[in-house]
């Protein structure tokens, strides 16, 4: 890893675990090129990447401070589905099914997505108890995520991977209910059009874009669950189960 990016990373941790509080001023350049070792190019780096990821705040003549973070109530949290699929006591594996660099691609949404870089591909099919649960069809920013490119992503599904090693501040999910296509279906084990949960999920790390999943699993084997409440803390359940 780049050392901007690993000094991007030491402090994303610390603010996202709660360890830097919001308001708290961060060390000034000069104590950080002496701890890291590193020339003010490679600080400034670090710490435009953390405002553009909206976690810190540069102030003229005053310094750098921890963002005061948005609120956002959350209706439904990011899963690790292969932690939900074990939790039921049943066996996961994931199935890679497509992993390629793609160019700057010409859709105005993948582009935003890619940012300056090239997008991630990573298509690949859920199984529990070794019969399909789901497929997802994921694009990465290879640009928010260099470190995706070269990852052990055969076993670990870039779910999990990404929720072990990019902290996230804002999600959207757009859940609805569609036929399979024929390729669909031919990797999940059914019919050609029959009905699946369709999961739409884009991620972001302040201002910058993370990833894009698409994920279809089969309407009898995974569900959904919001529980709602007046507070802004409600607490969000998402599920899987094998029936």
């Amino acid at each position: 890893m780049p050392l901007h990016e690993r000094i991007r990373s030491d402090f994303e941790g610390r603010i996202l675990g709660g360890d830097l509080a919001p308001g708290e001023r961060l060390p000034i350049e000069q104590d950080l090129m002496q701890q890291y070792g590193c020339s003010r190019m490679t600080v400034n780096k670090a710490l435009s990447a953390l405002v553009t990821a909206g976690l810190i705040d540069r102030r003229k003549k005053a310094g750098t401070f921890v963002a005061r973070p948005k609120v956002h109530s959350m209706v439904l949290d990011v899963p690790d589905i292969a932690a939900q699929v074990q939790e039921r006591g049943q066996d996961y594996a994931y199935r890679p099914l497509m992993r390629r660099l793609r160019p700057v691609p010409a859709d105005e949404e993948e582009r935003l997505l890619a940012g300056s870089g090239a997008l991630m591909q990573l298509d690949g099919l859920h199984l529990a108890d070794g019969n399909p649960l789901g497929i997802e069809f994921r694009l990465v920013s290879a640009a928010a995520v260099p470190e995706i490119v070269n990852a052990d992503l055969d076993t670990v599904p870039p779910g999990t991977w990404l929720l072990q090693h990019v902290p996230w501040t804002e999600a959207e999910t757009r859940i609805s209910a569609v036929g399979v296509s024929a390729d669909e279906a031919a990797w999940l084990g059914v019919p050609a059009g029959s009905p699946c949960l369709c999961v739409e999920r884009r991620t972001w790390r302040g201002a910058e874009r993370i990833t894009y999943v698409r994920q279809l699993f089969l309407g009898d084997a995974y569900d959904m669950v919001a529980r709602f409440g007046p507070r802004a803390d409600s607490d969000p359940i998402a599920s899987a189960r094998q029936l």
